[in-house]
């Protein structure tokens, strides 16, 4: 028993591995999910409206997943570009998560996912909770404005349905169901009975991901034929009098998919034309500037949540309209940083009195809190990276060398199928779903593990060393292994902590981790099971050695 006891030990530690990588994992994931803004149960209160619309209605068309590349295309897109060059088009810049629940949630709050209280991931119908912030429809609707939506059947658990008095939801997401959503929507538009018109349309999204991705032929064919339905949704409407915006929830990585911090998928088009507007190119600007500037077309207050900033340049606002809408401003900032700052039990007092400042002022708030967190964790995380280093430098000989080789040949093989193989991105733009990541990860970490645990048996003739010996060198190998994939988990521990909790994380260093923590459960089982294979292969080999030698 004595003589046993690292393998035992070792056996033991695979499993508490497999086990603490199993519930990390899922309790991460699990916790991502089930993010709430830390204004869910104290949202700020709407202010006053900013006064006389500057449009008869705004028709709000979201053309889903549209890269802002391929928004350009004068081949693809003609009539979008068309459009462009007679109102205001700008570049606009989104942040992550880069689904589309949250993505839809800032278009219409104004704030980012961490304090929108929209999903931070892309949730089943059944359990998508209803916006508790104020948004571009209850707004719309407090200030007696009618609304409408035709779109995705998300939208129906999203928008508090007491703000919108016509809608048409389909669970479809192709050609078909936009043509529906359309012509659903062409009756509201003819009536002019509706000032605030919402259409959804999805189906550049589903090539991305059911279709081949941004780089097939699909992608282009789509974007084309939501071109013309585009054409056809503004063939109803008077420019002088009435207004059009074209915007995207996000975009998608060349192989289809988003959801990660790619850069790709962060950025999309904003071309807003007709009545109001001053036509031209401007500068870039962020997705949650988008409601601000809705609401100063429409007259209603500005979303009480919104971070975003009025893009009172793009607008014909007369000297008082401005005076008005920049002293909004500063009064639903001012709310909303002293809410935020009371929520998260951070304040930090404002370089001015302005809109811009007081955002910034937020920031640093949030960054103070985040920084005060990650100081310790920071430290544990580091402690924890050292103990086992400083092991295996005090162990040092030939073996752990061979050891540690071995680990470092795993890690490019696992990252040489992952990356140039399968050709995935370190996001979650990569993820199709839960059961595609595991297989994957299961299948190329069990690969890579019994390829380098190949290429140590042939360096160090593992099959000719004793049972017991070779059970302790492939476990020792095991977790030199799962030592490597601990320093990701680490790092995402120290940046984000162990779960998701106030604020949504920082999307990098959280993917690597989970990826990283997914692979120590496979490297702990695998090895476990390598051990058994060599201890098995090396007793057969010392018995057949002893009758030949008997």
């Amino acid at each position: 028993m004595k003589q046993n006891r690292w393998i035992i030990l070792g056996i033991l530690g695979c499993i508490l591995v497999a086990a603490v990588g199993y519930l990390w994992g899922t309790g991460m994931m699990d916790s991502l999910y089930a993010f709430r803004s830390p204004l869910k149960d104290n949202p700020p209160a709407p202010g006053q409206p900013l006064g006389k619309p500057l449009t008869r209605r705004v028709v709000f068309v979201l053309i889903d997943a549209l890269r802002d590349d391929t928004s350009h295309k004068t081949n693809v897109m003609p009539f979008l570009n068309q459009l462009r060059t007679e109102g205001a088009w700008a570049t606009v810049h989104s942040r992550t998560p880069s689904y589309s629940e949250p993505g839809y949630s800032v278009l219409m709050t104004g704030a980012w996912p961490d304090i929108s209280d929209g999903p931070a991931m892309n949730l089943d119908y059944a359990d998508i909770p209803t916006w508790t912030q104020d948004n571009l429809f209850t707004a719309a609707h407090r200030a007696g404005l009618k609304t409408a939506v035709s779109g995705y059947y998300w939208f129906e658990k999203l928008i508090p349905q007491n703000a919108v008095d016509a809608s048409f939801y389909t669970p479809g997401e192709d050609r078909a169901a936009d043509v529906d959503v359309v012509n659903h929507a062409l009756p509201w538009l003819q009536s002019g009975d509706y000032q605030f018109i919402l259409i959804h349309i999805d189906q550049v999204d589903y090539a991305g991901h059911h279709e081949g991705g941004p780089q097939s032929p699909n992608w282009d064919a789509a974007a084309t034929r939501a071109d013309d339905l585009l054409k056809q949704i503004v063939s109803t409407l008077d420019l002088k009098q009435d207004t059009v915006l074209v915007v995207s929830d996000h975009g998608q990585i060349d192989r289809g998919g988003h959801g990660g911090q790619d850069p790709i998928v962060l950025l999309e088009p904003f071309v807003l034309a007709g009545a109001g507007v001053k036509p031209g190119q401007y500068p870039d600007i962020q997705q949650t500037d988008i409601a601000p500037t809705v609401a100063a077309l429409l007259g209603t207050n500005i979303p009480a949540t919104a971070q975003g900033i009025v893009q009172a340049s793009m607008l014909n606002l007369t000297s008082d309209q401005l005076t008005s809408a920049d002293a909004a401003q500063v009064a639903q900032k001012s709310q909303l940083m002293t809410a935020y700052e009371k929520a998260i039990g951070d304040s930090v007092q404002p370089k001015s009195d302005t809109p811009s400042a007081m955002i910034q002022a937020m920031e640093q708030a949030k960054t103070n809190r985040l920084t005060a967190e990650r100081i310790p964790r920071s430290a544990l995380a580091i402690l924890l990276a050292l103990i086992p280093a400083a092991v295996l430098v005090w162990k040092r000989s030939r073996k752990v060398a061979w050891f540690l080789g071995g680990a470092i040949l795993y890690t490019i093989l696992f990252n040489f199928g992952y990356a140039v193989v399968a050709g995935r991105t370190y996001s979650l733009s990569s993820v199709a779903s839960s059961t595609d990541i595991i297989v994957f990860t299961a299948g190329t970490a069990a690969a890579s593990l019994v390829l380098a645990w190949l290429a140590l048996i042939y360096a160090l003739d593992w099959f000719r060393a004793a049972p017991r010996e070779s059970a302790e060198s492939v476990l020792a190998f095991t977790f030199v292994t799962i030592y490597l994939l601990s320093l990701p988990v680490l790092l995402s521990y120290a940046i984000n902590g162990a779960l998701v909790t106030w604020t949504t994380p920082e999307m990098a260093s959280m993917f690597l981790g989970f990826l990283s923590l997914l692979q120590a459960l496979i490297v702990a089982v695998v090895g476990l099971l390598l051990t058994g294979a060599t201890s098995l292969i090396t007793f057969v080999n010392g018995r057949r050695k002893s009758k030949v030698s008997d």
